[in-house]
């Protein structure tokens, strides 16, 4: 047999799977049961002596060793505690309402790189639009890619999306207003995301327009609530990937990366 090449066998190790659970148990075993339980037992067939990790979703983790499988459900001996401090600065993205599939695989790209808030935005030049039922259900999807997105991921900290099924112009600007710092992505603007000056703590905005682009009263709002324009490169990305690309130029700035 041919010797192993040094270093080789770490590209095979997998960490252990993420599971999410409401509340991390104070006794050292658990019963994991409801979808998440399923999901262990049934899809990924874990088996007793597997380790697996639980997290909150609010930076509290724990690390579990199987002990028993039942139908649709894992017994699990608790071995490690830990808790992980949120990130500083906040990461919020303002993301444009896309049409198809297309926002839901930016929120999923977007938590797998680190995004700790999205915001649906309606903006004028969105195709599609979230009313009543319709804009709940979109909500909805949203919230349950960025949850899988962050188990995949690993994540201590489960993403916020926004309480709104979708938010208005004038609500984005306030929230600009507020923020340590707002960028807006756009292909005419001269400042480049990569140069910025950006803020230490506090909350940094960015703002992703939807396929058609951002319309120029948009802008102007946007840019007199404290928003500066920033471009990425000489390419115009689509929403899909406008919003992950700027969130990696972040992270790798903010030593995330």
């Amino acid at each position: 047999m041919a010797p192993v090449p040094a270093g080789a066998a770490s590209l095979i190790v997998v960490s252990a799977p993420l599971f999410l659970v409401d509340s991390l148990p104070t006794a050292d075993q658990l019963t994991l049961g409801g979808p998440e339980g399923h999901h262990a037992a049934t899809v990924q067939r874990l088996r007793v002596g597997e380790e697996l990790l639980l997290a909150d979703g609010r930076g509290g983790t724990a690390s579990a060793v199987i002990t028993a499988v039942g139908k649709g459900t894992l017994d699990l001996e608790i071995t490690t505690r830990g808790y992980v401090d949120a990130p500083v600065p906040r990461l919020v993205v303002v993301q444009g309402i896309a049409k198809g599939d297309r926002g839901e695989l930016a929120v999923q790209a977007m938590t797998e790189v680190g995004v700790d808030e999205i915001v649906p935005w309606a903006a004028s030049r969105s195709v599609a639009q979230w009313r009543g039922d319709r804009g709940v259900r979109a909500r909805e999807k949203w919230v349950a890619t960025a949850r899988e997105a962050a188990k995949q991921a690993r994540r201590s900290w489960l993403p916020v999306v926004a309480g709104a099924p979708d938010e208005s112009t004038a609500t984005v600007a306030r929230r600009i207003a507020g923020a340590a710092a707002a960028f807006v992505l756009h292909e005419e603007a001269r400042e480049r995301l990569t140069t910025v000056e950006l803020p230490a703590a506090g909350e940094i905005v960015l703002v992703v327009g939807p396929e058609g682009g951002i319309a120029p009263a948009e802008l102007t709002a946007l840019t007199e609530a404290g928003a500066r324009p920033v471009r990425l490169g000489p390419s115009v990305l689509r929403t899909s990937t406008a919003g992950v690309a700027a969130l990696s130029v972040l992270s790798a700035r903010l030593d995330r990366w």
